[in-house]
């Protein structure tokens, strides 16, 4: 949540993959600690030897999962202790600690590996130190545990690229959770080897980071980059105001006084404007455009504005000058101020990022007198993969509709009408269709709920779960659904309701593509207790069950980030504003998680903001999540009346603006499913009017 309730080359054994696969687990784990005594700042239990050691091979195979055995998920009381220690060597950064706990972990047949994995990834993290390739083999070869198998394999892709070890990170090969420092290490490997990287190969996995920054460096100089690539790479940067990704970009396209004069205008950019020729070279043309850029951000933009139109105007190529009028329109939409058209007018057909076409689109949604021409032309102006997202896809047959071409319209929304969210719900009734529920399926059978129980990885889970280790156990639960089908997910998904592990069955059932059922997916848990706080004090309760669901998924003791607590997400200074108003006598910050405290204090103020906010759940829904003066401000803003659903598309705070139309697409079909009556998102929406901003008076 935001603000106050809203901020929310190596030694190596000598034994071969196959020896390796007959070793007991107690014979693995003493090789492994052999192994891992070669490597640089590696200390061991006292008892391990030193053994010969050969060159590193690239990584074996993992072996397949065994057939399923009846697994205890507690193990023996010294083995779980072990585990527990070693949770807490690795917090506090104590290795040697951890080291000694390794071989009492391994009596966790399910979980036992993970000490041994965490040593292994931070001999990988540590630069001082050699990559234990001999102790990552074993490891590869004997884990019962795909997942961590996986994980040690991008750990060390990532180490071999950094040690230039680039032979080695080929020899590794694909992995299936890396993320985009590894695949630009292994784009890296591959064009140190000779083999062609083109341009849209490294752009389409780059995001910025150490693997990623090298591999454009190289690419750079090989020439497989330019201009062409970096200019727009670097706009967007400066758009996005990554001020650090921003000057890495600009020292590949600038000389040296050409970088001089890039970090004075990112200092201020109208000081350095006003020293400036007009431009000669295409170098000193993107420098004065970036900085009239920057002037987007000016506090008096009007201002800001009229220079660049009278001193520059006539100096920056047309295209360039677009670009500009394109950044004043966003930082004018990310204000809500409905002068934002007027410069994305003049932004004409200027390449813009994602972001930037949508907030063009929603500029013009935001007119108090819509002009649906300009807004079918500024969804026209995105990329196709873009217009084919059901936000747009909807707001573009709203477009069609107003000129009169129904067929045009009604084929936009047919194409979305079965995509279950807001824009989806949306367009059904724009078709005259109430929004209902999907036919539910067969039920999980007792031989499917089995398999589900029998399945290794899931069982690996459950047992995380119970560790309260949740970032590992929800890594683990997601790798075992890989390749499910239907009633494969079902049949977790019922598992883990079982287990009453309510994220994983709503997150779970929502993998499935055929079969869909919505008591998983809309799981209404708590026998009513939630239901039954709602109606005391006359709050809707599939409102509630909407929010909560998108707060902390029924996690009971969820706590985000910035503090806030419990199924409702309160922050503290809430919680004890709220049990003040109610005269809670005995609350304490302790008890913020108890569900009884945690319901009550919730929804008492999920309603103070409601009534505060004139009744609208539109409007309590953003301000419960960004603070309830949030949108107060946003309405005044308003230049005239417009409906609910333009409302919550045009809130200028990203998670806010997702938050609402998950809470009221989530409120709409708990609706369907209490009263088994088809509803409406648009009524539940409402119209918005504008209103002065007043202080509201609550945190």
């Amino acid at each position: 949540m935001l603000s106050r309730q809203s901020q929310r080359y190596q030694k190596t054994l000598n034994l071969s993959h196959v020896a390796l696969r007959k070793l007991s687990r107690k014979s693995w784990w003493l090789a492994l600690s052999v192994g891992l005594a070669g490597c640089a700042g590696a200390k061991l239990p006292a008892g391990t030897a030193a053994a010969a050691t050969v060159q590193a091979e690239a990584p074996a195979a993992p072996a397949a999962d065994p057939p399923y055995v009846p697994l205890q998920l507690q193990p023996a009381p010294g083995v779980q202790q072990a585990l527990l220690d070693a949770r807490q060597a690795l917090q506090h950064r104590q290795w040697d600690q951890l080291a000694t706990l390794m071989p009492a972990a391994q009596g966790d047949a399910l979980v036992g590996d993970y000490p041994t994995y965490w040593y292994l990834r931070q001999q990988l993290k540590d630069p001082n130190a050699a990559i234990p390739a001999a102790a990552i083999q074993h490891f590869l070869a004997n884990s019962r545990d795909p997942y961590l198998i996986d994980q040690l394999k991008a750990n060390w892709i990532v180490a071999a690229a950094r040690k230039g070890d680039y032979a080695m990170v080929e020899r590794i090969g694909p992995v299936k959770t890396g993320g985009a420092q590894v695949e630009c290490a292994r784009l890296q490997a591959k064009a140190v080897g000779g083999k062609p990287v083109s341009a849209s190969e490294a752009l389409a996995v780059f995001a910025s980071g150490r693997e990623c920054w090298s591999l454009l460096n190289l690419l750079v100089a090989s020439n497989v980059l330019g201009w062409p690539q970096l200019e727009p790479m670097l706009r967007d940067a400066i758009e996005l105001n990554r001020k650090g990704d921003a000057q890495r970009l600009a020292d590949q396209l600038f000389q040296p006084a050409g970088m001089s004069a890039y970090h004075a205008l990112m200092q201020n950019p109208k000081r350095w404007l006003s020293k400036q020729p007009a431009p000669r070279s295409r170098a000193q043309t993107e420098l004065v455009t970036l900085a009239l850029g920057r002037l987007a951000r000016a506090s008096d933009r009007d201002a800001a504005a009229a220079y660049v139109e009278q001193h520059w105007a006539h100096a920056v190529p047309a295209a360039d000058l677009q670009w500009v009028w394109g950044q004043f329109g966003l930082m004018a939409a990310l204000d809500v101020d409905s002068s934002a058209v007027r410069w994305y007018r003049r932004s004409g057909d200027a390449r813009m990022t994602d972001n930037n076409h949508a907030w063009e689109v929603r500029s013009e949604l935001r007119q108090a007198r819509i002009d649906w021409n300009r807004v079918r032309k500024a969804i026209d102006k995105m990329s196709a993969s873009q217009r084919a997202e059901p936000v747009w896809t909807y707001w573009y047959g709203r477009a069609l509709a107003a000129r009169g071409d129904r067929a045009g319209a009604t084929a936009r929304y047919q194409s979305i009408a079965g995509v279950l969210d807001f824009y989806g719900q949306l367009a059904n009734e724009e078709l005259g269709r109430p929004i209902s529920i999907p036919p539910e399926p067969p039920p999980v059978t007792a031989a499917e709920l089995a398999q589900a129980r029998a399945d290794v990885g899931l069982r690996r889970g459950l047992r995380l779960f119970r560790l309260g280790w949740r970032p590992e156990a929800v890594a683990e639960w997601n790798f075992s659904l890989r390749g499910m089908s239907d009633r494969q997910l079902l049949a977790a998904a019922e598992l883990a309701r079982h287990e009453q592990i309510f994220d994983r069955v709503i997150n779970t059932s929502l993998k499935t593509t055929h079969e869909i059922d919505f008591k998983q997916r809309f799981i209404a848990p708590f026998e009513g207790r939630v239901a039954a706080k709602a109606r005391q004090i006359d709050l809707d309760p599939a409102w509630v069950y909407g929010l909560i669901r998108q707060e902390s998924r029924f996690i009971t003791d969820a706590r985000s980030a910035v503090g806030a607590s419990g199924l409702m997400q309160l922050m503290p200074a809430t919680a004890r504003w709220v049990a003040r108003k109610i005269g809670m006598d005995n609350f304490s910050p302790a008890s913020v998680n108890d569900f009884d405290t945690n319901t009550i204090l919730g929804t008492n103020y999920l309603s103070m903001v409601l009534q505060r906010l004139d009744g609208s759940q539109l409007l309590a829904t953003a301000g419960y999540n960004a603070g309830p003066g949030r949108p107060v401000q946003w309405r005044s803003k308003l230049s005239g009346p417009v409906e609910g659903a333009i409302f919550a598309e045009t809130i200028p705070f990203t998670e806010t603006r997702l938050y609402v139309k998950h809470v009221m697409s989530n409120a709409t079909y708990y609706a369907t499913m209490f009263t088994g009556q088809p509803q409406s998102l648009k009524a539940r929406l409402g119209v918005v009017s504008p209103e002065p901003s007043a202080k509201v008076g609550m945190p």
